[in-house]
């Protein structure tokens, strides 16, 4: 077969699911930036035909590695599935002239120019400013409407994520999230080409407000939805739509869910929007998704695209739903293969499922009072959820058993989760209320006396540390979300 470089590092699918289908379509030689999810080998190990692990380097230093490593195995295509070497990869795949995001991939990264892009293609973006130094946070609320935002630039997770109503709570935030960045590079849950822009570039931007009522068939989603993608040559291939259940404070994500419930004509009206953002933003072959916020009366902001697929399960939740393999998908992209790519973007699928993040906090956002460890097998889930739906722990992504749940951290958003499960069900509305019932009852579900269960798990487990704060660090297998506004 065919050998192509995976360039592995934190964030992105978990290896069990993602490697199978590189290796369906291609022979995969990896090449590791972080540690490798050992308790999971098993499943992923006997696709690779060979792992290879370095120390990343950053910049220059870690695009020569990637394109000398390439060169030695005659890869004819070089992919990653994680946000933070998305930026590393697309150089590398330039300079061996191979298929890649191509050269203005910064601009699905660093969400300041991202964001000049799409003002200057007037594309819907909320008020924004930069943020270099303590004036200009003063500029910023001179001339945009508080409470305001505070973005890492080249953050995912909602990490470094504050609000702040006047210009002091933004310098004590600032101060903040450079440290949560700096954590998070240490732990390397940050941007590997520019390590040092990663943790310093900051910007603000307005909280645009939303209203999903206007928007969905029936209560209980999120005033955003993501788009999923793939750019092909330069053209854009908007694939479906996943909704969300609302966010907690500032705008952690909680659960990924497919389809959403929004009617035909209102989906591609998002279509059409994520298309005019993507185009604006000059890529070449890659995956994309592209987060949009829902306002009153049609309105639509955008919060950012990614050159990557969606974070924690969403390419299975695609694959579960719509019947599209798109790490495949992309592969044979890479490798100039044919790809059949819907005519249209897909509103209709099969069935529903969803990635759910366990935080320790209720459905309303409050904290929990008490911090129970995790334990899968504790919980009663058949009494949590609908006939017919299944819940899955995704071990690469969830704390060891026995492990004391951690409690949520803002500046951390979804890094400080104690577990990723992956739900199917016979309906959207069906999965949405189970989403909902199983929120409701953490954590008294995790000390509830336990109950034969319908549910499973996929491998062995690994254990990731405690949620980030400015002095600790980050848990060392985990999917990144993307972060809304």
């Amino acid at each position: 077969m065919t050998p192509i470089l995976f360039v592995y590092a934190k964030g992105g699918p978990p290896l069990e699911y993602a490697v199978p289908r590189l290796a369906a379509h291609a022979e995969v030689h990896v090449l590791a930036l972080a540690p490798l999810p050992r308790t999971t080998e098993s499943v992923w190990l006997p696709g690779c035909a060979s792992v290879t692990t370095a120390p990343p380097g950053e910049g220059v230093e870690l695009v020569d590695l990637i394109c000398s490593h390439a060169r030695r195995l005659g890869a004819e295509a070089v992919l990653t599935l994680s946000e933070y070497a998305v930026v590393a990869v697309a150089h590398a795949s330039l300079r061996l002239a191979l298929r890649g995001a191509g050269e203005r991939v910064a601009g699905a990264r660093d969400k300041r120019l991202m964001r000049r892009i799409w003002r200057d293609a007037g594309v819907p973006v909320p008020g924004f400013a930069e943020i270099h130094a303590p004036e200009d946070i003063t500029a910023a609320f001179e001339t945009l409407r508080p409470p305001l935002l505070l973005k890492a630039a080249w953050s995912a997770g909602s990490t470094a994520h504050l609000t702040a109503w006047n210009e002091q709570q933004a310098e004590a935030a600032w101060k903040t999230g450079r440290s949560v960045m700096e954590a998070s590079s240490a732990q390397g849950y940050a941007e590997l080409h520019a390590a040092d822009e990663g943790v310093s570039d900051f910007l603000l931007e307005e909280i645009v407000t939303g209203e999903a009522s206007d928007w969905f068939d029936g209560d209980g989603w999120g005033d955003y939805v993501s788009v999923e993608g793939i750019v092909a040559d330069g053209r854009y291939h908007p694939l479906c739509i996943t909704g969300r259940i609302p966010t907690i404070a500032p705008f952690t994500e909680r659960a990924s869910l497919a389809p959403a419930a929004l009617p035909n004509a209102l989906q591609h009206r998002i279509e059409e929007v994520s298309r005019a953002a993507v185009d604006a933003l000059g890529l070449d072959t890659c995956a994309t998704h592209t987060e949009i916020k829902l306002g009153a009366d049609g309105a639509m902001w955008l919060i950012e695209t990614a050159a990557r697929f969606g974070g924690v399960m969403t390419t299975r939740q695609v694959e579960t739903v719509f019947g599209l393999d798109m790490i495949g998908m992309l592969v044979r992209q890479l490798l100039g293969r044919e790809v059949a790519y819907p005519e249209r973007m897909l509103t209709e699928g099969k069935g529903a499922a969803g990635s759910l993040v366990v935080l320790a906090v209720d459905p309303e956002g409050r904290p929990w009072t008490e911090h129970p460890a995790w334990d899968f097998d504790a919980v009663d889930w058949p009494a949590l959820v609908a006939p017919g739906t299944r819940v899955e722990l995704v071990r690469e992504h969830s704390l060891a058993p026995g492990s004391p749940v951690p409690p949520y951290e803002e500046a951390g958003g979804a890094n400080s989760m104690a577990a990723l499960c992956f739900l199917t069900a016979r309906s959207g509305p069906e999965l949405l209320a189970d989403c909902g019932r199983i929120l409701a009852a953490m954590p008294n579900a995790l000390t509830a006396p336990s109950i034969a269960l319908t549910a499973v798990s996929t491998a062995p487990t690994a254990a990731p540390t405690a949620a980030p704060t400015a002095s600790s660090a980050l848990p060392a297998d985990r999917s990144t979300p993307g972060s809304t506004a």
